[in-house]
């Protein structure tokens, strides 16, 4: 090993993996911290049993700002179940309303700002892979952020480092790699702006 990976390695084990991730650093497959993504994943996955199970508003807010480790304000609304990674890079503001089914992927980070609307289905995946074959089980994280008052349609795929905007309308269906400006709709596969509002 050169002095160079010897020092990437000390700095990879006093650093802490989710803070790593949270500033958007790529995570090596050998990372000596790694196992710790799974342990978090598991933990979240008792949680998400009961959040699923139960039909009391107030049981999954409790149960869903345990996952997420932040308060679940009584105005948010969510229909599980609702899968969740990590939970500890969500953030959910007001008067968010999550439909049945939704998949989040947040070691990258999440951020639901306050009114945003999202449907069945909805995956949103801030993490992703290298397209080199050497390196693809590497962990790539990007924030997604949905603005106030944004709408995802349901079936919509929201990619890493994605930002849809203010009022924007993201169609059912889509396949969203790249932002969405405030005050339009996206749609297709990839998405593109369709018109705004």
């Amino acid at each position: 090993m050169s002095q160079a990976e010897e020092l990437k390695t000390i700095v990879m084990n006093e650093k802490d993996i989710f803070e790593r991730l949270r500033n958007g650093e790529v995570i090596p497959s050998d990372d000596p911290q790694a196992y710790r993504l799974r342990e978090a994943s598991y933990a979240t996955k008792k949680l998400l049993i009961q959040m699923n199970n139960s039909s009391d508003p107030a049981e999954i807010r409790d149960l869903l700002s345990r996952i997420t480790g932040s308060e679940i304000e009584e105005s948010v609304a969510v229909f599980t179940p609702l899968y969740i990674n990590y939970g500890k890079h969500t953030r959910i503001g007001k008067n968010v309303f999550i439909n049945f089914d939704c998949t989040f992927l947040d070691l990258g980070g999440i951020i639901l700002e306050d009114n945003v609307l999202i449907a069945p289905k909805v995956s949103l995946l801030s993490e992703g892979h290298p397209l080199d074959p050497e390196n693809r089980h590497a962990l790539v994280p990007k924030p997604i952020h949905i603005k106030k008052n944004a709408w995802i349609g349901a079936g919509a795929t929201i990619l890493q480092g994605v930002t849809i905007g203010e009022n924007a309308v993201v169609a059912a269906g889509a396949v969203v790699s790249k932002d969405v400006p405030d005050n339009t709709i996206a749609g297709g596969i990839p998405a593109k702006i369709i018109r705004t509002i």
